[in-house]
Parts: C-alpha cells; sequence; structure tokens
C-alpha cells in the first residue's frame, strides 16, 4: 500500500502545537485501523536550525527536496499575521497545488496560502480572532468566519488552534471514511467531528457553575437515541430547561440549532452503519432516526454530495468484515 506523503512546513517562530498536529493525526499505527501508511517529512524556506514561538529549536535537513512529491503539504499558524510569506514559500506552495497536491492552512497558516494567491475565488477561513484582517488583506477570497474548516478545491483551511485537529481528521475522513477517522480520534482522545461553529468559541460570558450547563449529558443522551423522534422540547424537558433557555444554551455549547445537530449526528451514525455493517439502507435510515431511505439519500446528496449506495461502496471495510460489499440499491 502506498504512503501518503505529507510535508508539513516549518519556519522560524512556528507553532510547536500546530507543528506536531499532522503527526500526531496521520502517526497513529495504520495496520488496527486500515489505514494507508502516512509518511510525515518537514520543509522549510531556510533548512537549517528552526526556533519554534516557544522557544523550542528543531533541525530541518538541508537538500531535502520533500516538497516535490507531496501529496498534502500543510502550514501550520504564521508566527505573523501581518507580515507576508516569503516568495520561497508562497511559490512552492502554488507549484504543489498546480501539480494537484491538497494545500492546508492550520489556523493563522491561511494567511499563508491567501499570500500564495491560492485563496481568490475559494471559500476560506481563519482564526477568529483575525477574521477582520484576513478580510482585508484578502477580498478576493469568499471568506467564512463562522466555520471550524473549509475545503475548497483542494486548498483547506481551518480555524484556530484545536480546529487543526477537526481539520486533519477531516482529511482522515475524506481519505478511510468516518469509521476510520472515529477510531483515530477516539486514539486522540477527541471528538472525531465537531458542529457548529467558531461562534461558540468567540468571547462570551461562561456560566458560573459547572450545574448551570447540562449540554454534555444531554447530547449523549440524545446520541443513544438517534433512532428515536427527538425535537426541542424534548431535549430541553431532558435538560430541565425552559425551551427559550435551552435554545440559547444549546447555540452556546454547540455553536448550531437542535435540527441542524441531530441531522449531523444522524448522518455520522449512517455513515459508520454504512461503513461497518451489512445492514439494508432501509434498516440504517431508521437506525439512523431518518424514518425512510428517501429522507437518508436526500440528507446524503445535500452534506456528502453522493447516495448512500455510493458512499458504502467507497468506504465499506472490507479487509475488516472479511465479506464482499453488501448488495445495496438507491
Amino acid at each position: 500500500m502506498q504512503a501518503v506523503r505529507v510535508t508539513v512546513v516549518a519556519f522560524e517562530g512556528v507553532s510547536l502545537f500546530h507543528l506536531s498536529v499532522p503527526s500526531q493525526v496521520f502517526g497513529v499505527e495504520p495496520a488496527p485501523l486500515g489505514l494507508a501508511p502516512y509518511e510525515v517529512r518537514y520543509w522549510a524556506p531556510r533548512p537549517g536550525p528552526v526556533r519554534c514561538s516557544q522557544g523550542v529549536v528543531i533541525n530541518i535537513p538541508k537538500g531535502q527536496d520533500v516538497m516535490s512529491d507531496a501529496d498534502l503539504v500543510i502550514v501550520p499558524a504564521w508566527n505573523d499575521p501581518q507580515r507576508p510569506a516569503p516568495p520561497a514559500l508562497t511559490d512552492a506552495l502554488r507549484r504543489a497545488h498546480e501539480r494537484g497536491a491538497q494545500v492546508v492552512g492550520l489556523c493563522l497558516g491561511a494567511f499563508v496560502l491567501g499570500d500564495a494567491g491560492l485563496l481568490d475565488g475559494r471559500q476560506a477561513t481563519t482564526h477568529w480572532a483575525c477574521r477582520e484582517l484576513f478580510a482585508q488583506r484578502f477580498p478576493k477570497a469568499d471568506f467564512r468566519p463562522d466555520v471550524l474548516y473549509v475545503d475548497d478545491g483542494g486548498v483547506i483551511t481551518s480555524a484556530g488552534t484545536v480546529a487543526a485537529i477537526d481539520c486533519c481528521l477531516n482529511l482522515v475522513r475524506q481519505r478511510h471514511g468516518a469509521d476510520v477517522a472515529n477510531r483515530v480520534a477516539r486514539l486522540l482522545v477527541t471528538p472525531p467531528h465537531r458542529q457548529g461553529g467558531q461562534a461558540q468559541f468567540i468571547e462570551q460570558p461562561v456560566p458560573e457553575l459547572p450545574s448551570e450547563n447540562r449540554m454534555p449529558g444531554v447530547l449523549e443522551w440524545a446520541r443513544e437515541r438517534l433512532a428515536e423522534p427527538l425535537s426541542l422540547d424534548i431535549l430541553a424537558d431532558v435538560a430541565h430547561m425552559s425551551r427559550r433557555t435551552f435554545t440559547r444554551r444549546f447555540r452556546e455549547a454547540t455553536g448550531t440549532t437542535v435540527i441542524k445537530w441531530l441531522a449531523g449526528e444522524r448522518l455520522a451514525r449512517a455513515q459508520q452503519l454504512l461503513e461497518t455493517t451489512h445492514l439494508p439502507i432501509e434498516r440504517i435510515a431508521t437506525a439512523a432516526g431518518f424514518g425512510t431511505s428517501l429522507s437518508l439519500r436526500q440528507h446524503f446528496a445535500a452534506q456528502l454530495k453522493t447516495s448512500p449506495s455510493s458512499y458504502r461502496r467507497a468506504f465499506f471495510d472490507v479487509d475488516r468484515r472479511g465479506q464482499p460489499h453488501p448488495p445495496v440499491v438507491d
């Protein structure tokens, strides 16, 4: 199985956290997860000693041509969004994208992709704290300030800090399906997919007492009952809150509405069942809470741009199940 070549860009003042995220997500032991091996390499515009923002010095060997054959190029958070990235870096990114590599800007790394001209006419995001500067510097980008990450034409950008993990997990999801991404997330002890957007993390008052925020328990309760009829009123009752208070707290906690959150959770459940079971589409629709196969197909078409059967053909875990793809009909 051919390795996926990942090149992570290093530069003076780079975030040690963002520099390590790709190796943490893509560097998991591939065999138990059915993953193709990932080869994570590091590249710098000026090879040699590179000092991270935390003071740690790492060495990027000279003479390594790890940018020319990379399948995936990742730029960590840029050290100064006011300062344009050097031509050596932006030229390398343009060449990588032109030959078909996916190019990723984590957090303020989106500024580097913008300097390379890769965001013109494309959807993009970055850390919410720099949203105004980003919009000013890159007016040709279709700026999406409220999302955690966005992929447009093989150019991917993410929101701040921990959203880098969300973004990299989504890259695993694209290549290997939701179930594998879920298993990687479990090894990292992190949620496989966070719904909502950056709005839930923008500075706002927090509850004074832990007991005031009952969302985690309610969300887990709902996840265990996705096949059942669920509504805003039912969840508010479980949380022992009024409808109005629950609606406000729910949006603060998840960044979205109850309807959209339930649709996302049910879609994720359907993906998992398609990847790991031989259940017919109708049974999966019922188990995930969509009710009918028509509703399931509509959600797949709207959110994933594919059909349940096509998704299953792409991601059904043949090796782990030891059986051929189940016959499915949309």
